[in-house]
């Protein structure tokens, strides 16, 4: 048996044709699911619906796959033991990365990180329970979705499902931050055993579709911001003082940053060096670029993109004893191109998201999130005005799921628009239709 293709419900294949390949089902599976295209309707940086030129959720996804099917191949040609498949773990199927990454960003709720962190505190406050973007990829994936034949989510192959799993952890301990919800942990910790995965530790698939994702981040929002003047491209945004110490506090306080060892550079010069480097290339570029800023804007994308992409490569991880995909020069990681994307995403975080304009949406959001749960949270009345079909969902499968746990998913599974127009029926000064469809 293939552990790679394997599924956990439908392992005979009886709901599905067989004459595509495994993979391509999960593709056509996923794209043609309700929660992949409700990510146009959901925020990347700015809200979804600032604008046609800025990116979506779906946007992000889809170039995020972009980028990783490529490095994929590029790593298959370049990594001989990839060839052998000594390990289902150490694999490197484009297809598989490619449908991961599309997938990657499922669970984030509407309004952002922002709609991430405020119902992860409702839910820890009122239920004890937890939410997580992450943990929530699989919810949808594995529990909420449905398709034909199937009452148990999209049921994809193990392969593209662990390809997502980048924090191979169930959420429910003590003190983690970030993994899958015990629900469907049960199932994810069973791949893993048929697999022979050691704990701890993320399949190359999943690895490369996490890198690929701070790639794409660290230089699309920050095309973005420029576009929209968050980011102005002179020394007076560069060679602030203040702009300095706040991505620098930014590293710091980022508890994910520990494995790229700051203490041992001088982190505030490397932050200006690295601000002032790419100043000074976006200068370079806009000159023959015939000063035309959209044309530089997408110049110092693409240059960015293949310097990460270059720099990208497997070693083997003496820690875990495992493989990691990682930034690589002379046969060793690349710590300096590492700490010099991660400069760049906190520049996007701080010139964008911790702009006062952008903090006021926040606080707008984090209102309406509030009070949708507020609506929505006794069952007696929130039956009342809560779609039919998640009641009869609820009512079917209800041993598996908490009420507040419903409302949450709910919740979650909004756009941006979908969660202001439910907002404003409740409590807007306006008169809505009976006739306006949900």
């Amino acid at each position: 048996m293939n552990v790679r293709k394997m599924r956990l419900f439908d392992s005979e294949n009886i709901h599905s044709s067989e004459d595509r390949d495994e993979f391509e089902k999960d593709y056509a599976r996923l794209i043609q699911s309700p929660a992949f295209r409700r990510l146009q309707g959901k925020s990347q940086v700015f809200g979804a619906g600032s604008g046609d030129y800025y990116r979506t959720r779906l946007t992000h996804s889809l170039e995020v796959s972009q980028i990783a099917r490529e490095v994929a191949r590029k790593l298959c040609k370049t990594n001989p033991f990839l060839a052998r498949r000594e390990h289902p773990g150490l694999v490197m199927d484009p297809e598989v990365v490619e449908v991961a990454s599309l997938a990657h960003d499922l669970g984030h709720p509407p309004f952002g990180h922002k709609g991430e962190e405020v119902l992860n505190e409702i839910l820890t406050a009122e239920c004890g329970m937890k939410y997580e973007g992450n943990a929530q990829n699989f919810r949808i994936l594995m529990f909420l979705e449905k398709r034909a034949g199937s009452d148990s989510g999209l049921d994809l192959t193990a392969a593209v499902l662990l390809a997502i799993n980048k924090y191979p952890f169930c959420l429910d301990d003590p003190g983690r931050l970030k993994g899958v919800y015990g629900m469907e942990w049960e199932g994810i910790a069973g791949l893993r055993k048929a697999w022979g995965m050691p704990d701890g530790v993320a399949t190359l698939e999943a690895q490369l579709m996490d890198l690929c994702d701070d790639i794409a981040y660290s230089t699309h929002d920050i095309e973005d911001g420029i576009r929209a003047g968050k980011i102005q491209m002179n020394p007076s945004l560069f060679e602030d003082d203040r702009l300095v110490a706040s991505v620098m506090q930014e590293i710091v306080d980022d508890p994910g940053n520990a494995v790229m060892h700051w203490e041992e550079v001088d982190m505030m010069q490397m932050v200006r060096q690295a601000l002032h480097h790419y100043l000074q290339q976006w200068e370079t570029v806009y000159v023959e670029c015939g000063r035309e800023p959209s044309r530089t804007r997408r110049e110092m994308k693409a240059r960015w993109v293949r310097k990460f992409v270059s720099g990208v490569g497997i070693i083997d991880d003496p820690v875990t004893g495992w493989k990691r995909v990682t930034f690589i020069r002379d046969g060793v990681q690349d710590l300096e191109l590492l700490r010099t994307m991660e400069i760049l995403k906190k520049l996007a975080w701080v010139t964008l998201i911790k702009d006062f304009r952008v903090q006021r949406l926040h606080k707008r959001s984090e209102i309406m999130i509030q009070r949708l749960w507020d609506s929505f949270r006794t069952p007696e009345t929130g039956r009342l005005i809560i779609p039919p079909d998640w009641l009869e969902s609820y009512e079917r499968q209800r041993s598996k799921w908490p009420w507040e746990r419903m409302v949450a998913d709910y919740i979650a599974g909004m756009t941006d628009a979908y969660a202001e127009k439910v907002y404003a029926e409740f409590y807007a000064s306006r008169s809505g239709s009976i006739y306006e469809r949900d």
